[in-house]
């Protein structure tokens, strides 16, 4: 059995949001160990999820892509990072800094700029010269074996070889804007989030939209009748979600 269903940006954020924070390795770091969350739009949505209460999200965000002419509200990195150490908060720390502090098994989150979920590439764009808050960390991410998560829409998905991309960005001495960096870790999307939540596998079988669903992915839900139910509620829950920012 399956159904087909779509998903604006804002509601996909909602969602895995949603499963990252019912996903078993953020609950045994929740328990257990530590997670740490720094800026990002989708992290802005993770960190309410987990602390249960609502932020102004539009303070999470460092890099970001905006129409010509944009006029909405300001779009900053003043908010709040997310530490916690067995459940507790930790206060008036960045979750960078905190990263000297974690070990095997502890949660790292941040997001990406683009995925090709068929390879289980994700990758950002680098501007800054010493590689920012990605290269500020991932050498001790891996040292010390802490789990990497990428929580991020498929809206973002390409259909290219990163890899290939990147050496070619990379290498060209004469290039200009970011060059782009393959992560290591783990890809949470709308697919993992409803396999967490509902117990169904999803597909993606359609993208973008018109009147606020740009980016809107289509995804056909296969399972059986209770994973099918389980997985409208879900859905349900996250219907409606406001746009990130109203321009």
């Amino acid at each position: 059995m399956h159904q087909i269903v779509s998903l604006t940006v804002s509601e996909s954020k909602r969602l895995i949001a949603r499963g990252v924070a019912q996903c078993d390795a953020v609950q045994r770091a929740r328990d257990r160990g530590v997670i740490a969350i720094g800026s990002g739009t989708t992290n802005a949505y993770v960190i309410e999820e987990l602390t249960g209460s609502p932020i102004d999200k539009t303070t999470m965000v460092t890099g970001r892509t905006l129409p010509s002419g944009y006029r909405g509200p300001a779009l900053t990195y003043t908010g709040q990072d997310l530490v916690l150490r067995r459940g507790e908060r930790v206060p008036e720390v960045k979750a960078n800094e905190y990263v000297a502090e974690m070990g095997p098994g502890d949660v790292f989150m941040k997001g990406v700029n683009a995925l090709n979920y068929e390879r289980r590439q994700g990758a950002v764009l680098i501007g800054h010269p010493s590689g920012g808050s990605v290269g500020a960390v991932v050498g001790t991410i891996v040292a010390r074996r802490i789990r990497y998560l990428h929580p991020a829409g498929l809206e973002k998905n390409l259909g290219v070889d990163l890899a290939a991309v990147a050496a070619r960005l990379n290498v060209d001495a004469e290039g200009k804007g970011p060059t782009l960096f393959l992560v290591p870790g783990e890809l949470f999307t709308e697919i993992e989030a409803l396999s967490v939540l509902a117990g169904v596998e999803a597909v993606p079988v359609g993208a973008g939209g018109v009147g606020g669903a740009e980016g809107a992915v289509w995804l056909a839900l296969f399972g059986n009748a209770g994973q099918l139910d389980r997985a409208q509620a879900v859905l349900a829950g996250v219907r409606g979600e406001p746009p990130f920012v109203s321009a």
